[in-house]
C-alpha cells in the first residue's frame, strides 16, 4: 500500500473535536547509535486530538517525515508513522506538533519509464522496471559503488541421490512501484518472479528499497513465497547478488568480515605485511588501517621489483551453517584450492569489498540466527568483484520442507481424530503437510563507501546489521493514547502482591529467553517460534512429538509479548515479540494456494499440522509491530486478510467433528464465535483502521456481524452462527443454543472486542460479550439461570480472569473485581500458575548442552498467565487483595 499523505480526507473529521496535541517523549530502542542512523516509528494519538491537516515536528530542529497509518471512527487520526535519518544520533526526541524541518539535502525519486532513480543526496541508485537486475547501479557522487544487484537462486532437483542436478534462476522483475517519494524516506516495491535461462520461474518475491535523506545505505526487505508442494525443486542456495567495480591497485583493495562482537577479518587482496622483505613501515601501516599505500617507487625495491611474486586472494567466502559457529575460507581465482583462515561462533553478517577509492558494505540482519547463511567475495583481484549475500548458503545441505512421515495409516478422520491426535496431539491428513504458501522475509542493508571505512566505522556498521536502529515512544504516552484496547498499564512495583506478579512476569520472559538460547531455537524457518510443551523424563521439549512440538501462536504468546513490552518498553522483549510476527506471520500462515490467509496449528514442522484456522492466522498479532514500526511488509500480511471469510468455503475448519452433512454455502456458512470471528474480525478492524472509507466494506462486516452476534438467542454462548458472504451479517438462530469452548476466547478475542465495543457502539454486542465474560466464571447454576444450561467442564479459568476483570469495570462490580484476583491467583489445575509456586528452574547436565528445566511450564500457561496478569492490573489493579 502506498503511503498516504497526511493531508488526504479519511471520514468527516469535523465531528473530531481536537484537543491539543500532547508532546510525546521518544528514545532510541537499544539506546543512541554510535553512527549515522535511521529509522521509521509509529506514533498512537487519543481520540479526537490529531485532526488530518496536523503537521509535526522534532523540537531539537531534526528534520521527520510523517503520514497517517491509521484512524479513529471520527475520522481523527489514530496512529502517524515518522522517519528521521540524523547524521549524528541524540540521546532522546521530543515529537511535537509544527513544521518540521526541512532536510539539508531531501531524498528524490525519479520515475521514469524503465527506470526508477532515487538519490539520497549521498548515493544514487537505478532500479529497473524489467530484466534481471533489480538496482542496476549505485554511486557515491560521481563513483560507481556497485552494479547488476540481482536475487540469486539454486534450485536442486532431488536430495537423496548420489548424482543431482542444479540450476541457477535470477530475479525477473514484473512490477515496481514508488510507495514513497521523500523528502526524508522512499521506498520503492519491485515484485517478480525467479527464472531460469530456460523461461522457467519459480519463487515470487516481493523486494522493497529503502533510501533515507543523507544517508550511504539503503535497506532491503526481501519476502519470497514458496511455491511447491515440497517433494521436488528444493532450494539449494538463495540470496542477493552485487558486481562491485574494483578500480584500485590490488595492494590498496580490502575484505573485511566482522565477526563475534567487533572482532574483524581485516585483509587486503595482495597483502604486503608478513613478507620476508619489509616494504617499509609506513607501507605496512596504511594497508592495516585501509588506507592508500606510499607510491610504490619509495618502497624497500626487494619488494616493489617482486609484487608480481605475491599472491592476490580475489575470493572470501564466510559461511554459518548453524547457530554455533562460522568458517572462512579464501582462495586466489577460481580452479585454485581454498585454504582454512579462521573460524567463529556467531559472525555479524557484515562485510566489505573495495578500495581507496570506494567500496560496497553489505549486511544481512540475524545472519547466524537464520542460519544457514553466508557471505561470499568472489573476483576481487579483476576489476568487477562479486559479493553475495546468501540467505540459505549453497554449502548446507538443500531446503527440505517435505513432511516428516508417511501418514502412518491414518487414512479416516476416525483414525486422525481419534488415533492420531490421542497418541501424538498432531491432527494429521493426508495432503495438509505442505509448505505451499509460506513464505519469509529478510532484512540487508547496503553500504555505497567513498573508501575502506576504519575498523571502529565497521564495527559500528555490524552493530546496525545485528540490530536495526528503532525509534520508540514512552511506555506513559502508549498508556495515555488508549490503543489495543487499553489493556496495558506502566510497571508497578508499588504493592507487595504487585511486586510479587511483576516478578513473576520477568521470570517467565527471562526463562523463554534464555531457552531460546540453551535449546537454540534457531533456524531459517524456525527462528521466531518457541516451543509448546516440554517432556520431563528427557529433560527436553517435546520438539518431535506432533502438536506438542512448535507452539505457531497457540494461546497467544504472541499477544502476551507485545502487551508485556507496550508496558515496559523492553527491547530484550520488543526483539523476541518482533522475531516471533516476523515468523508466526509469515512461516505459520500460507499466502497462496486455496488455503491463503488461514495458519497452520502448533505441530513439527510448522506447516505440518492439518488444522488450517485463523486463530493463527489472526492479524491480532501483526497489529502491534505495524503500528508501532510502520512496516510495510506486515501491512502487506494484514491486507491479505481482509477478505479471509472466503476461505471457509474451501475449508471447513471442524469438518471432523461434525455430527451432520455439511457442505460450504456463501450465504451460510458455519463460522465460530470465538476463534474464527475474533481473527476475521482483527483483519477487518486493521484494514478500516488504516484505510478509512476505503475500506468501507470491512467496517460493514465488523458492524454487521457485532450485530448479528449480540442479536443472537444466547449471543456468544450461542457458539456459531451462519454467515453470509453477500450481506456480511450472521443469521439469527431461531433457538437459544449453549456451546461454549475453553478456547474461544484465547486468539484474541478478549482483545479485540475490548478493540470493537470502544470503537464501534452496538449495545446488543457489548451486552452480549459482557455477559460471556461474567459468566464463564461463574457457577454451574448461575450459567443456567443465565443461558437455559450451564457450559460444561471449561478450563483456563486463570486465563479467563481477565474476562471477569472487563466485566467489572464496565459493570462497576466489586464482586466480579474481587473474582478476577480470586480466579487468577487460585490454580484450577496442573497447567495453571500459583501464586505462591515455586518459581525456580533447575539446572540439568544430562541434555545434550547444560540447560534449565522448569517442568512445571508450558507455554500454554504461560501466555495465558501473562496476558490475564497484565490486563488484570490494568484493568482492577486497584482492586488488588494485599495478599
Amino acid at each position: 500500500m502506498a503511503a498516504t499523505p497526511l493531508i488526504s480526507v479519511v471520514g468527516n473529521t469535523q465531528s473530531a473535536q481536537a484537543a491539543a496535541v500532547p508532546e510525546v517523549n521518544l528514545t532510541w530502542l537499544e539506546g543512541k547509535p554510535g553512527t549515522a542512523a535511521v529509522s521509521t516509528w509509529g506514533t498512537p494519538w487519543p481520540k479526537a486530538t490529531v485532526t488530518k491537516e496536523q503537521t509535526f515536528a522534532l523540537s531539537d530542529g531534526t528534520p521527520v517525515q510523517s503520514w497517517p497509518i491509521a484512524y479513529w471512527p471520527d475520522g481523527s487520526v489514530k496512529w502517524t508513522a515518522h522517519a528521521i535519518a540524523p547524521t549524528t544520533p541524540a540521546e532522546s526526541y521530543t515529537l511535537v506538533a509544527g513544521a518540521a524541518a526541512a532536510p539539508a539535502t531531501p531524498v528524490t525519486v525519479k520515475d521514469e519509464k524503465n527506470h526508477v532513480d532515487v538519490d539520497t543526496g549521498v548515493i544514487r541508485a537505478r532500479i529497473r522496471k524489467s530484466g534481471s537486475e533489480l538496482v542496476s547501479q549505485v554511486w557515491r557522487g560521481d563513483v560507481e559503488i556497485a552494479r547488476k544487484g540481482q536475487l540469486v537462486n539454486i534450485k536442486q532437483n532431488k536430495i537423496e541421490h548420489d548424482t543431482v542436478e542444479r540450476d541457477e534462476f535470477l530475479s525477473n522483475v514484473q512490477k515496481v512501484v514508488v510507495e514513497q517519494s521523500g523528502p526524508i524516506r522512499a521506498v520503492v516495491r519491485v515484485e517478480g518472479k525467479h527464472q531460469d535461462k530456460k523461461g522457467k520461474a519459480w519463487l515470487p518475491f516481493t523486494v522493497r528499497l529503502y533510501f533515507y535523506a543523507g544517508a550511504e545505505n539503503f535497506r532491503m526487505a526481501h519476502t519470497f513465497v514458496y511455491d511447491r508442494d515440497g517433494q521436488e525443486d528444493f532450494i539449494a542456495g538463495l540470496g542477493v547478488r552485487f558486481r562491485v567495480p574494483m578500480r584500485d591497485a590490488s595492494y590498496d583493495r580490502h575484505v573485511r568480515f566482522v565477526g563475534d562482537g567487533h572482532g574483524m577479518l581485516s585483509e587486503a587482496i595482495k597483502g604486503v605485511t608478513g613478507l620476508r622483505r619489509d616494504p617499509g613501515a609506513a607501507v605496512r601501516a596504511a594497508q592495516i588501517a585501509g588506507q592508500k599505500l606510499p607510491d610504490p617507487a619509495t618502497w624497500d625495491q626487494r619488494v616493489t621489483t617482486r609484487l608480481q611474486y605475491i599472491p592476490e586472494w580475489g575470493d572470501y567466502t564466510l559461511s554459518q551453517l548453524s547457530s554455533e559457529g562460522f568458517t572462512i575460507r579464501k582462495r586466489t581465482k577460481k580452479g585454485q584450492g581454498w585454504i582454512s583462515v579462521d573460524q567463529g561462533k556467531r559472525a555479524s553478517g557484515f562485510g566489505y569489498v573495495g578500495g581507496v577509492t570506494g567500496g560496497l558494505g553489505f549486511g544481512l540482519n540475524d545472519f547466524w540466527q537464520r542460519h544457514p547463511a553466508q557471505l561470499d567475495v568472489k573476483n576481487a583481484h579483476t576489476e568487477e568483484a562479486e559479493v553475495t549475500v546468501w540467505l540459505w548458503s549453497p554449502e548446507a545441505q538443500p531446503m527440505d520442507l517435505r513432511f516428516y512421515h508417511d501418514g502412518m495409516g491414518q487414512d479416516t478422520y476416525e483414525e486422525q481424530y481419534k488415533g492420531g491426535l490421542e497418541i501424538t496431539y498432531e491432527d494429521y491428513e493426508p495432503g495438509f503437510g505442505t509448505p505451499y504458501g509460506i513464505a519469509r522475509t529478510n532484512d540487508l542493508t547496503f553500504w555505497a563507501l567513498a573508501a575502506t571505512p576504519s575498523a571502529q566505522v565497521l564495527g559500528a556498521m555490524a552493530d546496525q546489521v545485528r540490530t536495526r536502529p528503532q525509534v520508540i515512544n514512552s511506555v506513559e504516552h502508549l498508556v495515555s493514547a488508549k490503543v489495543f484496547g487499553g489493556l496495558f498499564s506502566p510497571v508497578d512495583r508499588a504493592h507487595p502482591v504487585k511486586k510479587v506478579i511483576e516478578d513473576h512476569l520477568d521470570f517467565q520472559f527471562d526463562f523463554y529467553r534464555k531457552q531460546v538460547e540453551e535449546r537454540h531455537w534457531y533456524g531459517f524457518w524456525d527462528y521466531g517460534d518457541i516451543m509448546h510443551t516440554f517432556d520431563e523424563d528427557r529433560k527436553v521439549w517435546r520438539y518431535d512429538i506432533g502438536g506438542y512440538a512448535w507452539d505457531n501462536s497457540e494461546l497467544s504468546p504472541d499477544l502476551w509479548l507485545w502487551y508485556a513490552f507496550l508496558r515496559s518498553g523492553r527491547a530484550d522483549i520488543f526483539r523476541f515479540a518482533e522475531a516471533m510476527t516476523r515468523h508466526t506471520g509469515e512461516v505459520d500462515v500460507y499466502h497462496l494456494g486455496p488455503w491463503a490467509g488461514l495458519g497452520t496449528r502448533h505441530g513439527v514442522q510448522h506447516w505440518a499440522d492439518s488444522a488450517k484456522q485463523q486463530r493463527i492466522s489472526t492479524a491480532s498479532y501483526r497489529r502491534f509491530y505495524y503500528f508501532l514500526t510502520a512496516d510495510e511488509r506486515t501491512g502487506d500480511l494484514l491486507s491479505e486478510l481482509a477478505e479471509s471469510e472466503k476461505t471457509f468455503l474451501v475449508l471447513d475448519p471442524i469438518r471432523k467433528i461434525r455430527t451432520e452433512p455439511y457442505t460450504p454455502n456463501p450465504n451460510a456458512l458455519s463460522i465460530g464465535f470465538g476463534t474464527d470471528w475474533s481473527g476475521l474480525a482483527a483483519a477487518w478492524l486493521a484494514e478500516w483502521e488504516r484505510q478509512g472509507p476505503k475500506a468501507e466494506a470491512c467496517h460493514t462486516k465488523l458492524r454487521g456481524t457485532m450485530e448479528t452476534i449480540g442479536g443472537q438467542p444466547n449471543g456468544f454462548v450461542q457458539g456459531s452462527g451462519l454467515y453470509d458472504l453477500d450481506t456480511g451479517r450472521f443469521a439469527i438462530a431461531p433457538a437459544p443454543a449453549v456451546s461454549v469452548s475453553h478456547l474461544s476466547a484465547m486468539f484474541g478475542l478478549v482483545e479485540m472486542c475490548a478493540e470493537l465495543i470502544d470503537l464501534i457502539d452496538v449495545p446488543a454486542f457489548k451486552s452480549a460479550w459482557l455477559d460471556y465474560c461474567k459468566y464463564y466464571n461463574g457457577t454451574r447454576a448461575e450459567q443456567t439461570a443465565r443461558y437455559g444450561a450451564h457450559f460444561g467442564n471449561v478450563s483456563l479459568k486463570q486465563g479467563h480472569a481477565r474476562l471477569d476483570a472487563y466485566a467489572a469495570v464496565h459493570l462497576k462490580d466489586d464482586a466480579l473485581a474481587a473474582r478476577a484476583w480470586q480466579k487468577f491467583m487460585t490454580v484450577d489445575n496442573v497447567w495453571e500458575y500459583a501464586h505462591n509456586g515455586n518459581w525456580t528452574t533447575t539446572k540439568v547436565d544430562s541434555t545434550l548442552n547444560p540447560s534449565t528445566s522448569a517442568p512445571w511450564i508450558s507455554t500454554n500457561s504461560t501466555a495465558l498467565f501473562g496476558l490475564s496478569a497484565i490486563q488484570n492490573l490494568a484493568l482492577v489493579g486497584d482492586k488488588i487483595p494485599s495478599a
